[in-house]
This record gives structure tokens, C-alpha cells and sequence, in this order.
């Protein structure tokens, strides 16, 4: 079986690492893979096996484009023709689709080849992006458009921003008649909760599978290192947030205000932010810029003493794995799929927006190591993206 990926990034954060761990579960079961993605260089898998989709002044002008007009997905015309021919080249078994966002592709352009090509398509969804007719996520602006139909949408400026037009009404219509084109077209959700919002959309009559991420445990496992020693916080309780981004929808102000009530042997550790914001932060919370070093992850993760996710609207989650993998205990909001992540033995689930509840759950977590790892060792990557395998074939037969 030959399978080509599609994703904006390869082998880097969240999207990029799950493409590159299908990429290598294939070729470990005797099965071949090529990643074609957008941005930035690839990392973790063999450079015979990618395809580099346009160039960086593409994307460029493809998000400038989009930040005028909102029609984010319908230019990198040339590009994706070039794709195309890479596509007819490779002549792939199954297309494996991840984010197609990311002012890289035409989806145009691309659905009508997968119609024409009559190639089985499997798509994860790990946001709300794809029935949509603007935003990834909804939740936190708290609207139900895109069940009927997008107009007059209340997150323009939000990913994927425009800052004039609002189109989500064309573009919700594109998609609807896009995507519905392709016949052989299976949808993996990565949480419970994104298949549930599919299936109210106009995706509800595809097939949508569950298969939550999985990560690498030989990576993500309790690891030792001088992080509090580094930080002189040897004697403090430590309170871990991990984002690509910080914003309100991730959790920003909420650590702020946490920042403000925690008590004196306590400190906040956020990683992920920028060095503008970290030199901003209170005393109590110290501030670490992005790293796509998982080594330096785990470290950070075993060296927290609870791991605190109060993001406002989420796909799965994945970072509750990674700390659970750590043994570090998790407390999150009752957030999309974030508490599927969470067992009753692992950690505590709060009421969204609910910081008194939070501060509660910090001050009586109490969870055995054992029982942590254990529930984490659900999401062992390699029995989970075993599991697409099982979907590819179904869609060859």
C-alpha cells in the first residue's frame, strides 16, 4: 500500500509530528509514505520522502490574499497544480489528508483532481476548519452558524484573519459542494467531540471514525533533569501550562488570574510564549519560549507537579497526554475533547471558565504515578496509528 500525506507542516508541533508517526507506523508494517506539506523544513523522516508544495513567497502572497478578501483555501492555484503532478508521479494508493489550512493549497483545485482521479481520501479533522466557513474553533464565540450555514461571521479576525471581507458564507457553500463531490471520502476525527460537531454539519452523512492521537512513549516518559534546580524553584509547587500559541482561547488570562491567587510556595510555568510576553509576566510565573525539543518537553513535564490546561475550546488536547506520559497529573476545563484525555485516576475535570474550581483542584490534586502512566499508555502511538491502517484498508476494499 502506498499512502501520500498532506499536512501544512511535517514533523514538527502537533499536526506534523502525528504525520511523520503514520509516516513511520506504515513503514514499519511494510507499506510506503511520502509527506507533502507547506511550511518550514521537515523534520523526523527520511528527505526522499517528501514533497515540498510551492514556495515560501506563495504562502506569502496566498495569506495576504486571505487577510483581504477571506477566502483562505482558494489560492496557490500554481502550486497545487504542481502538486498534482507530484500526485499523478507518485501514484499513491490512498491520499491522507491532515490541516489544509495553512495559505498553502487550493482546495479547488485539489478536490476537483480527487474527484476526477476517483482516489480514496481519508482526512483528519483536528479542527473545526473543514465545515466551517471561516474559523477553526467556535466555541469560545459560542456560534452555531456553520450547522445551517455561515454568514456575517463574528470571528473575521480570527484564524485564519480577515481583515476586510467576510466571506464565510461563500466559503461554507464552497465547501459544502466540494467536499460532498468526493465519493470515496472517509473523515477520522481525533476526539469524540469533533465527530459529534461533524455530524451536525453537512459532513453528517460521511463516515467519520474515531482515533485519538496517540504520542511516543519512548519520548514522553518521566525524565530527570536540573529544570528546578535551573529555575531556583526547588521548594515550589509547580503549576505547568503548554501552548504553540498563547491567547484568551488557550488560556492566557486564566493564568494570569491564577498568577494573582496562587499562594507563595506555588509558581506558574508557561512554555510557550514569546519573548515580549515573557518579559511582561509577574514574578511568580516564569516564561519559556517554544520549543519543538520533545527531550526538553518531558523534562519540563516531569519536573511540574500538575499539569493545568484551562483552554476555552480544544480538538483532544494532546499536550494532557504528553504530561500524563510524564506521570504528571492534569487539570482542564470541560473543554471539547480535552477531557477525553482525562481519567477519573489521572486528573480533574473542571467547569469551563470556572477559576475558583480550578484553584480547588490544584489544592487537592492527589493521583498515584502509576495509575497516570497507565491511563497514558491508552495513547501509545504506535497501536493508534496502527489504526488508520485498518481505515486505509477499509477504503481499498
Amino acid at each position: 500500500m502506498r499512502v501520500l500525506q498532506i499536512n501544512s507542516v511535517c514533523g514538527i508541533r502537533s499536526t506534523g509530528r502525528i504525520a511523520t508517526d503514520i509516516y513511520h507506523t506504515l513503514k514499519a508494517n511494510g507499506h510506503e509514505c511520502a509527506v507533502a506539506y507547506g511550511r518550514e523544513n521537515p523534520q523526523n523522516i527520511d528527505i526522499n520522502d517528501t514533497i515540498k508544495i510551492g514556495k515560501n513567497s506563495d504562502i506569502m502572497v496566498h495569506a495576504l490574499m486571505s487577510r483581504m478578501t477571506d477566502k483562505t483555501g482558494f489560492y496557490s492555484k500554481n502550486a497545487t497544480k504542481k502538486l498534482i503532478e507530484r500526485i499523478k508521479a507518485y501514484k499513491p494508493d490512498i491520499i491522507q489528508l491532515h490541516n489544509i489550512h495553512g495559505y498553502y493549497i487550493n482546495m479547488k483545485v485539489l478536490f476537483e483532481y480527487f474527484k476526477a482521479a476517483d482516489i480514496p481520501v481519508v482526512w483528519t479533522l483536528h479542527d473545526c476548519w473543514t465545515f466551517t466557513g471561516h474559523c477553526a474553533y467556535y466555541d469560545f464565540a459560542g456560534c452555531d452558524r456553520w450547522k445551517t450555514g455561515c454568514y456575517s461571521c463574528p470571528q473575521k479576525k480570527e484564524y485564519p484573519s480577515s481583515m476586510l471581507l467576510d466571506n464565510s458564507k461563500r466559503n461554507y457553500n464552497k465547501k459544502s459542494e466540494l467536499f460532498g463531490g468526493v465519493k470515496n471520502l472517509t473523515f477520522i476525527a481525533i476526539s469524540d467531540w469533533i465527530a459529534s460537531q461533524a455530524k451536525e454539519s453537512f459532513l453528517k452523512d460521511k463516515s467519520i471514525t474515531v482515533i485519538h492521537n496517540g504520542i511516543d512513549l519512548e519520548q514522553f516518559k518521566p525524565t530527570e533533569s536540573d529544570f528546578r534546580k535551573k529555575h531556583n524553584i526547588e521548594d515550589k509547587k509547580i503549576l505547568l501550562g503548554v501552548a504553540s500559541v498563547w491567547d484568551r482561547r488557550k488560556g492566557f488570562d486564566t493564568f494570569m488570574e491564577l498568577s494573582r491567587k496562587i499562594s507563595d510556595d506555588e509558581v506558574i510555568v508557561m512554555v510557550g510564549l514569546s519573548e515580549e510576553r515573557i518579559e511582561q509576566l509577574p514574578e511568580n510565573v516564569i516564561g519559556i519560549s517554544r520549543t519543538d525539543s520533545v527531550a526538553e518537553l518531558a523534562q519540563i513535564y516531569t519536573a511540574a507537579d500538575v499539569f493545568v490546561n484551562p483552554t476555552m475550546e480544544e480538538g483532544l488536547g494532546l499536550v494532557n497526554i504528553e504530561a500524563q506520559a510524564c506521570g504528571t497529573p492534569v487539570i482542564t476545563y470541560n473543554t471539547g475533547g480535552s477531557p477525553e484525555c482525562v481519567s477519573e485516576k489521572s486528573g480533574i475535570v473542571v467547569p469551563k471558565g470556572d477559576v475558583a474550581a480550578l484553584l480547588d483542584a490544584i489544592k487537592h490534586v492527589d493521583f498515584k504515578k502509576e495509575d497516570i502512566l497507565a491511563h497514558a499508555a491508552r495513547f501509545d502511538k504506535t497501536k493508534k496509528y496502527e489504526e488508520y491502517i485498518e481505515v486505509y484498508k477499509r477504503c481499498l476494499e
